[in-house]
């Protein structure tokens, strides 16, 4: 049950096809919308849409036009919410990629052996990677890299979320320590894994090639591995 719920969650998070992200959040929508307000229910069809559109051109290039269109509402709707483009490009990050992405770290991470687990974790995601993710690359890391030196919010924002889930693989491997290498300082395993992680999905999506993104990822489980007494 533990896998399959692993594999469910990447699903959600890696089948990046053109929905993926609006889908998921539709879903939660739907879910709670006898118990939202219609205001509430507005609000989150606003950030499932622009975290849609985000995803496919990113932010710079998001229309607040096409999310109007898209969602059926009035500029003033819209403005009842955010006050801005980029308060809305902050809430799309906080509230729909940083839960998302971090949830689809932490199964791997409560495993017993999180090293094994860590590795099971990239393997799914080899294993449920399309060729359309090639393309449009990890919805996260695309507005990493194209924020985190344009804008300070942004830039706070994405430390805060790399600093969350390096506490949460230093976490995982304090807790087995006396099965791992004294050598190690796992602060820095945990950014290189997550380093290693996102350059990997750069390079797939730079190169269109998704045997290239298996390639690192299959070279990040032996270093993991690695980690071992």
């Amino acid at each position: 049950m533990i896998t399959q719920k692993r594999t469910v969650n990447l699903a959600i998070f890696l089948q990046q096809t053109k929905r993926s992200v609006i889908v998921h959040r539709l879903n939660v929508v739907n879910i709670k919308s006898r118990k939202m307000s219609d205001a509430e229910q507005t609000r989150q069809n606003i950030l499932a849409v622009a975290a849609d559109e985000i995803h496919q051109h990113g932010f710079q290039a998001t229309s607040l036009s096409t999310i109007l269109k898209r969602c059926g509402i009035s500029k003033g709707a819209l403005y009842y919410h955010f006050t801005s483009k980029l308060e809305l490009g902050y809430a799309v990050f906080e509230e729909n990629y940083i839960p998302l992405f971090l949830g689809t770290w932490q199964p791997a991470l409560s495993q017993d052996d999180p090293i094994e687990g860590l590795c099971d974790f990239f393997t799914s995601m080899c294993n449920a990677m399309v060729c359309s993710e090639a393309v449009c690359g990890c919805p996260l890391n695309n507005l990493c890299e194209e924020m985190a030196n344009v804008d300070e919010g942004f830039r706070l924002r994405i430390l805060s979320m790399q600093e969350k889930l390096n506490a949460l693989i230093v976490e995982a491997l304090e807790r087995v320590e006396s099965d791992l290498r004294s050598d190690l300082t796992f602060s820095q395993v945990a950014y290189f894994i997550v380093a290693t992680f996102h350059g990997a999905t750069s390079l797939s999506k730079t190169s269109r090639n998704k045997e290239l993104f298996q390639q690192v990822i299959a070279e990040l489980c032996l270093y993991i591995r690695s980690l071992k007494n």
